[in-house]
């Protein structure tokens, strides 16, 4: 067992299984979930992290130390809340860190070790719970990805392919369980309130001179919003839970001015793009 104590098998609401909810859209969903009488088995890399929620929800908190790139920790976890309460309702991906740095600034293992932990965790833990909920007839993934899953810029590569990667697959995965009564959400928060800009929680790359100019505002800017961003996550939790219940659940929720503005001129300029080579791109099939 990962805790001291022994959960109540009998769950009220629903089961949540949130990652990193020590801090942050964690956090804030969790909480928001707690309000609503619903259980929530929280996880974190450590569980002291999640003293806090414990002490103000002592029946409904079981905690959890999970490393998300741990394969085997993953499965065990499923497998003791399966034990528990016989169910997991909702699942949120919610671990991860940002990472800045271009594209040859940013090394293999910096790239890996960040794909881990946004692509092949949130992956894992996804097939884990897909069993159970298919045989239930119910349930709901919530994948917390960025407007950077959406959209890229300078800086951000390596981070906005973890969250590419995980909204690919979100997207089929989303066709494949509908038959069964299950819903799949993608996130795509902008700049909110989280610890996500801190110090020690944003990585950075060594940095080449040569790309000061297309980078350099990145690496300074992004962590001065630290504590000033816009996005309330108590907002944003709100806003996730309400279309989880919502009778069609949208398969991406941008969150944020910031992220509703950005992601719609990205897709106006896509659009415009795709337009002006439309001839183009028509003209490559056999001649008939």
């Amino acid at each position: 067992m990962s805790t001291e104590r022994s959960p109540a098998r009998d769950a009220a609401g629903r089961v949540w299984l949130i990652t990193g909810a020590s801090s942050g859209f964690g956090q804030a969903i969790a909480e928001a979930a707690l309000a609503t009488g619903d259980t929530v088995v929280a996880a974190a890399r450590s569980i002291e992290a999640l003293d806090r929620l414990v002490a103000a929800h002592p029946d409904r908190v079981v905690p959890v130390a999970l490393d998300v790139t741990d394969p085997a920790r993953v499965a065990a976890v499923v497998a003791e809340v399966m034990l528990w309460y016989g169910r997991i309702d909702v699942l949120v991906n919610n671990a991860g860190r940002g990472l800045v740095g271009a594209v040859e600034e940013i090394t293999d293992r910096q790239l890996r070790e960040l794909m881990e932990l946004h692509f092949f965790g949130p992956a894992a833990l996804t097939r884990a719970v897909l069993p159970h909920m298919r045989s239930r007839g119910s349930g709901a993934i919530v994948q917390m990805s960025s407007m950077g899953g959406r959209f890229s810029f300078a800086g951000v590569g390596g981070y906005s392919a973890t969250k590419f990667a995980l909204e690919g697959l979100t997207e089929a995965l989303s066709h494949e369980v509908a038959p069964f009564g299950i819903k799949v959400l993608i996130v795509e928060p902008g700049a909110f309130r989280t610890s996500f800009a801190g110090a020690g929680a944003l990585l950075q790359s060594a940095a080449i001179p040569a790309y000061e100019e297309t980078v350099g505002p990145v690496r300074t800017a992004l962590p001065s919003t630290d504590g000033k961003q816009p996005g309330d996550p108590v907002k944003a939790a709100a806003a996730i839970l309400a279309a989880l219940d919502a009778k069609e659940t949208p398969l991406r929720l941008p969150l944020g001015n910031d992220s509703a503005d950005a992601i719609l001129a990205h897709l106006d300029a896509t659009r415009e793009e795709a337009l002006a080579w439309e001839p183009v791109s028509r003209d490559t099939d056999f001649d008939d």
